[in-house]
This record gives structure tokens, sequence and C-alpha cells, in this order.
């Protein structure tokens, strides 16, 4: 008896150990709430877009975003330098996980500014194989030969046309490849006679395009610049850019490209406004837009009284004669890095996995508001279109930088666009030829710009110690160059009926 009863004393003195055991141990690394610090253009946005579903997801990491936008809001006279002003953004805020666009991206990774990624998608084993290749490239390209980040979304156009039309009046459907000079030409096929509440156009937007618009379009597929950069030389009075003005004027002389001008939507009911556009309303043969195209097809059908559905097509384009293989239009804005050094680097990249992975983009591929899934074996269709057609091209490594832009001083826009107003028409009117017109624009946009480089290199003077000599060094140094091109596809089209 006495034996048993120490046994039994034994044995709960024993569990008692182990549970104390047990209560004593820290919790679990699932458990543990965590910080993470992202940069970000909007707080708001990032919630609805991205910081929700990761909050559903990983709700032991906490999110607090920190917004670029403070960056113009302390700027409210312009910003001189962004990428200046933003590496001390990033520099003050220490921000784990960063925001970026191909060029900052391309920039901070140099520099040594952004973890690398290859590392840690090996050591978790994590897929990229469906991400897609062209993105991979350009951000392996970009990086040096390495990765410093992901982005689950792009944004790229392509040529949608409604292929009701095209069989009404016997027209070939358009096909992959097609450069703006074929596009125009087979715009100029349809009928344009009729009044302009019942005639079709063979090409256009939905609110309508200019000679300029037009011709700035057709300038930016074949990358032309009208601002060399690098040598700050003002560079339209070129063979290429007159072929692109030229290209436009017949097109639009030609009646067959929707410009609505003083008739353009004012205002009204959201019904008012879907009639506006005559692509969604099945009076325009060709359009070039992006994937909010398809969004804006399904919402009409809800939105107008008796909507008549038509027959969608979707192909790649338009090219660049030159580089047919490749597209400028493909953009990639939402680009996540990992400051280097961040002490939260395994939560940024819990962050950076969720937002790029299938389960993320399952959930986002029920509409087209957030551009495109960088995941391709996700979502093959939206609404009954095809989406391999926005994956064809693959994006030009030699794009223009949108950073290249922020070296003209703010002062220069407003008063160019002016000048170039002013001489387009006088073009389209015939009261000048285009390249008098041109001519004229470049001889006095160079005058303007090079007043604007010395303006602000004065008044950034009593701050660098710069001279005037200088200023005026930086606003007539160079020669006149600039042109290059890019562009675009291969395939098959791709054709729906929309209900």
């Amino acid at each position: 008896m006495k034996g048993s009863w120490l046994n039994k004393g034994l044995m709960v003195v024993l569990a008692s150990a182990v549970l104390a055991g047990c209560t004593s141990r820290p919790a679990p690394e699932a458990e543990q709430t965590s910080s993470l610090k992202v940069m970000f253009s909007d707080e708001g946005y990032f919630f609805q877009q991205y910081g929700d579903l990761f909050a559903m997801e990983k709700p032991n990491i906490e999110i607090e975003v920190v917004s670029t936008n403070r960056i113009y809001r302390d700027n409210p006279d312009g910003l001189v330098d962004y990428n200046k002003a933003l590496e001390e953004f990033i520099e003050k805020e220490q921000p784990d996980v960063v925001m970026l666009n191909t060029e900052t991206y391309e920039r901070m990774a140099s520099e040594g500014k952004l973890a690398e990624m290859d590392t840690l998608i090996e050591r978790d084993k994590y897929d990229t194989q469906s991400i897609y290749p062209a993105l991979m490239e350009i951000l392996k390209d970009k990086g040096g030969g390495k990765l410093y980040g992901l982005a689950p979304t792009f944004y790229g156009n392509v040529i949608f046309y409604n292929a009701d039309l095209f069989t009404k009046y016997g027209i070939e459907v358009p096909h992959d490849g097609m450069t703006w000079q074929e596009i125009l030409d087979t715009a100029r096929r349809f009928p344009t006679d009729g009044d302009t509440d019942t005639r079709v156009y063979g090409f256009g937007t939905n609110y309508g395009m200019t000679m300029e618009q037009l011709a700035s379009n057709i300038a930016a597929t074949q990358g032309l610049k009208f601002i060399n950069t690098d040598t700050m030389q003002v560079t339209l009075n070129t063979d290429s850019w007159k072929q692109a003005y030229k290209l436009a004027m017949d097109a639009i002389d030609s009646q067959a490209i929707y410009n609505p001008g003083d008739t353009a939507f004012q205002g009204g009911s959201m019904e008012d406004y879907y009639k506006s556009q005559l692509f969604l309303m099945g009076r325009m043969a060709m359009t070039v837009e992006g994937p909010y195209m398809l969004q804006n097809l399904k919402d009409v059908q809800d939105r107008v009284n008796d909507y008549k559905p038509f027959q969608l097509g979707a192909v790649a384009g338009p090219v660049d004669p030159a580089d047919p293989e490749t597209s400028r239009n493909i953009f990639f804005n939402d680009i996540f890095g990992i400051r280097a050094n961040s002490p939260n680097a395994d939560a940024a990249w819990e962050f950076i996995k969720f937002v790029n992975s299938e389960k993320f983009a399952k959930v986002k591929s029920r509409t087209m508001n957030g551009g495109l899934l960088s995941r391709m074996n996700v979502s093959k269709e939206y609404n009954g279109l095809n989406l391999d057609v926005f994956y064809k091209l693959k994006p030009s490594l030699n794009s223009d930088s949108s950073e290249d832009y922020t070296k003209i001083p703010e002062a220069f826009h407003m008063e160019y666009y002016g000048i170039l107003t002013r001489e387009i028409q006088l073009a389209q009117d015939k009261k000048k030829s285009i390249e008098e017109a041109l001519q004229t624009i470049e001889d006095e946009s160079q005058a303007l710009l090079n007043k604007a480089i010395k303006d602000e290199a004065a008044e950034k003077g009593s701050d660098d110690g710069s001279t005037a000599g200088e200023a005026d060094d930086a606003a007539t140094s160079g020669e006149s160059g600039a042109e290059s091109g890019t562009a675009d596809n291969t395939a098959d089209e791709v054709s729906v009926t929309v209900e």
C-alpha cells in the first residue's frame, strides 16, 4: 500500500514538472507579433489592393504604410530632383518594403540598397515558374543578373477590335504585330458617312484623339523623344517625327479617326457617360487600350438599357516595325523590394511572397481594376476574352526612362505645350507645312528650355554654390539627337462574344 501511494505521488510530481516546463516555453514563432513598414504611394489604396488580404493571411504582422505622397506634399512648388527627394524619404522613414518602378528599382539595386531575393526564393523553394517570364527577365536584367524585387501586377495595351463591324463591311480582322501604319490604313477602309450620332469610326479612343495626341502615340511606340535629356536638346525636327505627324495628319484628314472636339461628353448620368464611349457602344472598329477596357465592357452591360453586345477581338500591338517582338507599352510600376539591412527582412519577405502568390492572384483575378496579373496560370480569360494576348510581347529593355523627364525644369512644360498646340493647329489647318511647324516648335522650345535650365540653376545656386557659367553650360551643351524604336508581337487573333 505504502509503495503504491509513493508511486502515485511521484507520478503527480513528474506530471506537474512536465506541465510547468511546457508553460514556461516561449510562444511559437507564428504567434509572435512583428511589425512591417511599407513604402507605397497611398495608404488607403495599399490596403485596398494588398494590405487587407495580407492581414487575413498573416494577422501577426502589423503593417505601417509610409506614403510617398508626402514627397509632393513637402514640395508644393514642385520637385527639382525626385530621385534625391525619394532617397531622402527612404533614409528618413527606413521602410522595410519599398515600392518601386523599373527605374528606381534598377538604380537602388546597383547602389546596393536592396536585399537580393534569389537566395530567399531558393531557401523557401518559392515557385516562380508561372510568373510572366518577360517580367522575371527584365527584373534580373535591371538587377545586374540578380533578382531584387517582384511585381504582382503590370500594365499593358493591346489592339481591341469589334469583329462584327469587320464582318459587316467585309474587312479583314486585325492581326498580331500591327504597326500604326497598318492600323490607320485599316481604319480608313471603314465608311465615314452618316451623322455624328450614328456613324462608325475606324479607330479612336473613347475620349477622341487630336492630331497631336495620335502623333504622340505613334512616336511613343517608336521610342522617339521630344527632348534628348542627356544633351538637353529639343529633337522634334527629325525625319522620324515628321513621319509620325504626317501619318497622324493623313489619318485625321480621312475622318476615320474619332475626334469629338467640343461635342465630347461634358457630364450626365452613368448611362450617358457609357453611351458617349463609342467603342463600348459598338460604333468604333478598333482602339488601343489596357485591361480596364474589359472591366468597362462588363460594367456597361449593367448600366445601359437595351445594350447590344458585340463580338470582341484583341491582338497584340501596336508595334514598332524596327523591333516587332517587344513593346514600350508594358509597365511595371508596383515592384516590391526589401530595403537592404532591414531589421524586419523576414516579415518583408513574407509580404512579398504572399502578394506574388497564386493564392493572392486568384482573389485579384475577379476584376481588371488592379492591372494584369504576373501569375499567368491563374486566370486565362476575363468576360470571355483570352488574356494570353497581353503576354505575347516582351517589355522593351530600352524603354525610355520616365525619370529622364524629371531632369526637365517644371517651368518649361506649360509654355512648351502652348507652342506645340499652336503650331500643330496651324499645320492641321494647312497654314504651315509639318516641317515648318516642327522647325518653329524646335527653335522656340529650345530657347525656352535653355532659359528654364538657366533660371533653375540660378535658383539652386544659392544652395549648392553653382555658378552662372555652369548654368550657361548646362543650357547650351550638347548635340541634337534622339530616336529609337520598339514594340511587338506574333500570333493569332482572339475573338469572343461580349455578353
